[in-house]
């Protein structure tokens, strides 16, 4: 990539989470703690569902690729972090910067696709219970998660074709922990108005369009379940939709804080505290929220941990 004055920019220095070294350790055993449990919890219900014979429904088909989106997700952007935690200046090559783009935007975008399947897979199983298996059937789930991917690769391409278009001069250090769209525009010594109305108009609607649907889904949801006469059914239905509720809210609030607060009220400290959440802590708490709140989850989750500990006891007693 050429850029206007004649010079290359062929790699860039990301800045990181903190400039502060005596922080520097702490946080990168704070963040290797929270990658080897996301990679644990999310490999595990990933696992889990696979396996376990009561857990083949709807429902826990998309919670799988939930998962998967999620140690993906966590994986294109926390080993880099780390490795910013141990050197204090983390250098990422061109070509490597707008791959973390590419693969930050698929994941991120998924994610919102996915909870919207999910939140369709409720709506479905509380509001029309009889038509369950014809209308959420093996194939519909199929043709609803292609059509997540074919919407994260779509967004994804396009955020980064027009990125590859800009131009960078001699400032190549990202104020960032990893290459967002955000930090990289504004080291670009081009226009950036494209890129900038494209963010608006991708990213709005695809948060608009998830938001949406899933607002909707909810209004029928919360209608069906005020009509069930008794309070146990009702308690039942709430619990099978408190996990997504959980994991809309926190996963929508931060991408909201982050891309569509007032530009005057933007701070680069807040935006860093924001992306941790929906980068890092988010894809580590979708598995213990839906692996805590799940009566099913923690059923299977119960024995299997119980046939562990109970092998060892059985051995030496046999010995």
């Amino acid at each position: 990539m050429v850029t206007q004055n004649g010079s290359s920019i062929t790699e860039f220095v990301l800045e990181g989470l903190t400039r502060k070294p005596e922080l520097q350790l702490p946080l990168f055993l704070l963040f290797q703690g929270i990658y080897g449990v996301t990679v644990v919890g999310n490999l595990g219900m990933i696992l889990l569902i696979t396996f376990s014979p009561k857990l083949q429904s709807p429902m826990y088909f998309f919670l799988s690729n939930l998962s998967c989106i999620d140690f993906f997700y966590s994986s294109v952007i926390t080993p880099k972090l780390l490795e910013n935690f141990l050197w204090g200046q983390n250098v990422i090559s061109y070509n490597g910067c707008m791959t973390q783009l590419f693969f930050f935007c698929f994941f991120a975008i998924a994610e919102c696709y996915m909870l919207t399947a999910m939140a369709y897979d409720r709506y479905v199983a509380i509001c029309s219970p009889l038509l369950y298996n014809v209308t959420v059937s093996p194939k519909v789930c199929n043709v609803l998660v292609i059509g997540v991917y074919i919407m994260a690769f779509l967004g994804a391409v396009v955020q980064t074709i027009y990125m590859t278009k800009l131009s960078f001069c001699e400032d190549n250090v990202i104020r960032h922990y990893f290459c967002d769209v955000i930090p990289l525009l504004k080291l670009s010594c081009t226009s950036t108005y494209i890129n900038e109305l494209l963010l608006m108009v991708v990213g709005g609607f695809n948060v608009l369009a998830t938001t949406v649907s899933i607002i909707i889904s909810y209004i029928f949801i919360l209608n069906n379940i005020l009509r069930i006469p008794s309070a146990e059914g009702r308690s039942k239905a709430f619990g099978t939709c408190g996990s997504h509720l959980t994991a809309v809210g926190i996963f929508y609030g931060s991408i909201v804080f982050m891309y569509f607060k007032p530009e005057a009220s933007s701070s680069m400290t807040q935006e860093k505290v924001a992306s941790v959440f929906y980068t890092t802590v988010i894809p580590m708490l979708n598995p213990l929220i839906y692996s805590l709140r799940n009566r099913d989850v923690k059923t299977i989750l119960k024995k299997v941990m119980g046939m562990k500990f109970r092998q060892p006891q059985v051995s030496n007693q046999n010995q």
